[in-house]
């Protein structure tokens, strides 16, 4: 067990430092919230059930009866939420001469922010592995697929043929988008959301969004997707995305992209009777993941 004692930090206990630096960044946003869409949970575990809808009505031919269909439940997700928890210990003694860090206050605001970013890496992490083998979602396939399974045949929401970012790129996963169907096949009125991009992306996507015309060409041409409105909610760059070359879009799928926290990050102290040491800790349950693929069109790049 490691303990934070006078020997880590011996600089702390004598005057004259004119400044400590290291445990007071700035806090980064909230990127997970463009990921996810966040519940609140109160069970071991959440379970996400689909269920298949009808068919295309036949034509009744006259004295004929009716045809009669039938629907019934495919795909389960479920999200098992798991504990993260950390703390440190100080020893009484360098809590007493630490000239610099009294109560620990600034270590247990260093130890809020690892959680922070605990929780945004394990979030990106759905999206880093979307084409990675072994992280399948309800369907028994990764996230972003050619060959998601349905009662209508296998149903894609990546590019056929993987391409880089670029306004013909983005137009051709929004016109995927629009032509989107449910399990039996049938049309749904899905529509683009947001583009969500690594850091390496953020000044093409900016070129690509926000130009008036179109982006890099010498053409009197309007941009299409600026134009139109095809993504409601912009663009966002997330610099926990790990692949320099991968973009996504989220849809506004009711049931896609979801996150359940089962308890919020919380912090406690306490000292230990037999050492005078002193505990901090913190502790946080929560999980991730999809039920609609719908919910999520990418491309890992070219």
């Amino acid at each position: 067990m490691t303990v934070i004692s006078t020997a880590n930090d011996p600089k702390l206990l004598w005057p004259g430092l004119n400044k400590i630096w290291g445990l007071n960044y700035k806090d980064p946003p909230k990127y997970y919230t463009d990921l996810f869409d966040t519940f609140s949970s109160d069970m071991n575990y959440e379970e996400d059930q689909e269920l298949s809808g009808f068919g295309l009505v036949p034509v009744k031919q006259q004295g004929a009866p009716i045809a009669y269909d039938s629907h019934g439940q495919r795909v389960t997700t479920r999200y098992t939420h798991i504990a993260y928890a950390m703390g440190f210990i100080v020893t009484r003694e360098e809590m007493d001469d630490n000239l610099y860090l009294k109560r620990g206050a600034a270590r247990t605001k260093a130890l809020a922010r690892s959680f922070r970013i605990t929780k945004e890496i394990v979030a990106a992490n759905v999206y880093n592995r979307a084409l990675t083998s072994g992280y399948t979602g309800g369907d028994g396939v990764v996230l972003l697929s050619t060959a998601h399974p349905t009662e209508s045949g296998n149903q894609s929401n990546t590019l056929a043929v993987a391409a880089d970012l670029s306004e013909a790129s983005l137009e051709d996963l929004a016109v995927q988008i629009s032509n989107a169907v449910d399990a039996r096949g049938l049309k749904i009125g899905l529509m683009g959301k947001k583009v969500i991009v690594p850091t390496a992306l953020q000044f093409e996507i900016a070129r690509i969004m926000k130009s008036v015309g179109q982006n890099d060409t010498a053409n009197n041409a309007i941009n299409a997707i600026k134009a139109l409105g095809t993504f409601s909610e912009g663009y966002t760059v997330n610099p926990f995305l790990t692949d320099t070359d991968a973009f996504y879009i989220r849809t506004d799928v009711t049931d896609g992209m979801k996150m359940f926290e089962r308890v919020s990050a919380e912090f406690a102290q306490d000292g230990d009777f037999d050492t005078y040491n002193v505990k901090y800790k913190g502790y946080e349950r929560y999980s991730v993941g999809w039920s609609d693929w719908r919910g999520l069109y990418g491309s890992p790049g070219a």
